[in-house]
C-alpha cells in the first residue's frame, strides 16, 4: 500500500490545501503504480506544533519560516 506522510507547520494550510495534497499525492501514486494503487493509497498530513521541529540544529518557528526575524 502506497503511503505518504507530510509534516507541515500547524495552522499554515487550509482544509482545501490539505485536500489538494491528498488528491494530488494519490493521483501521483496511481500514475506510478497504476490505478489499482488508488484505493489503497494512504496520505497523512500532520501538523507540527510551533517550535516542534528544526533544521540544521536550529528550532524552527512559524515566525522564522515567514521571515520574521524578530519573532
Amino acid at each position: 500500500m502506497p503511503f505518504a506522510n507530510f509534516k507541515v507547520p500547524a495552522g499554515t494550510l487550509t482544509a482545501e490545501q490539505k485536500r489538494l495534497i491528498v488528491a494530488r499525492t494519490t493521483d501521483l501514486y496511481a500514475e506510478v503504480y497504476g490505478e489499482r494503487a488508488r484505493a489503497t493509497t494512504v496520505v497523512l498530513v500532520e501538523e507540527v506544533t510551533d517550535g516542534g521541529w528544526g533544521v540544521g540544529g536550529a528550532v524552527l518557528t512559524l515566525a522564522a519560516l515567514q521571515g520574521d526575524v524578530t519573532g
